[in-house]
């Protein structure tokens, strides 16, 4: 046997065990012996061998009053751990790179500050005309499209002063006259996923959409921002531009331990 060979072959009691965390994961709350040797469709016997060796690693918790069994203490520094050392715009940059090279669009993330959200990285498209988004660029929360999303997701007590500011200045309420008109459009912008402006008001000519990325808290964290020409993109809900766009946010969402959308 190569070396080569040899070295892919891993533990197989190992990988036994890690089935047996994951059942506990996915269980949402502490479980009991039958309920993880069904999850992992194992004899109860052996599962509860590797569960010995968990609770005196740490990595899992027993419960002596009501013999369930949890995540134990270890398994929490892994994953405050993990969370720490977690990238976001690095794990942004590739994405946005990847949905740039299958659209051939503008693509962008967006951060929130505490004025409103904040481009922080840009990738450009490989065509001739193109919309230059630059690094550092502030969003306005009613006009924007990453305004919008940021506005839709955060709680109401981050982004109603903004939202109140914004609607006694014309160009910056987007045509809403109201708190209830303004609550009606974030709704739709949950309902749909994303939110889509055309001809923003600071560079008339452009189209841009935003998709929401969420952490492991299912907070919201980024925006992934496409833009592009309005005569030259679709952002259309059900377009191939959105299909991307969606798919990219949810799968940088995952990788930031998302369980898949916002709680």
């Amino acid at each position: 046997m190569s070396k080569e060979k040899d070295g892919q072959h891993g533990v197989q009691s190992l990988e036994i065990g890690i089935r047996i965390l994951r059942a506990i994961v996915n269980g949402h709350r502490s479980m009991m012996l039958m309920d993880i040797a069904a999850a992992t469709d194992m004899p109860a016997s052996k599962v509860h061998r590797y569960l010995v060796s968990f609770v005196r690693s740490g990595l899992v918790d027993r419960d002596p009053m009501t013999s369930r069994y949890d995540l134990g203490s270890f398994a929490l520094t892994l994953g405050l751990v993990a969370v720490d050392r977690l990238d976001r715009i690095k794990l942004g940059l590739s994405a946005i790179s990847e949905l740039r090279d299958e659209i051939n669009e503008t693509t962008a993330l967006a951060v929130w500050s505490d004025n409103g959200p904040v481009i922080v990285r840009s990738e450009r498209p490989r065509r001739p005309i193109t919309v230059n988004v630059v690094t550092g660029s502030a969003l306005d929360i009613l006009t924007s499209a990453s305004g919008r999303v940021f506005a839709a997701w955060l709680p109401k007590s981050t982004v109603d002063p903004m939202i109140s500011r914004a609607l006694t200045v014309p160009a910056l309420s987007a045509g809403m006259q109201s708190a209830a008109a303004v609550d009606a459009m974030l709704a739709n912008v949950r309902q749909q996923g994303v939110a889509a402006v055309v001809d923003y008001h600071l560079v008339p000519g452009v189209a841009a959409v935003a998709a929401p990325v969420f952490n492991f808290n299912n907070e919201i964290t980024l925006t992934v921002l496409v833009i592009g020409v309005k005569s030259m993109i679709d952002v259309s809900p059900d377009g191939p531009v959105v299909t991307a766009l969606k798919r990219s946010a949810q799968a940088l969402s995952l990788r930031l331990g998302s369980s898949g959308g916002a709680d």
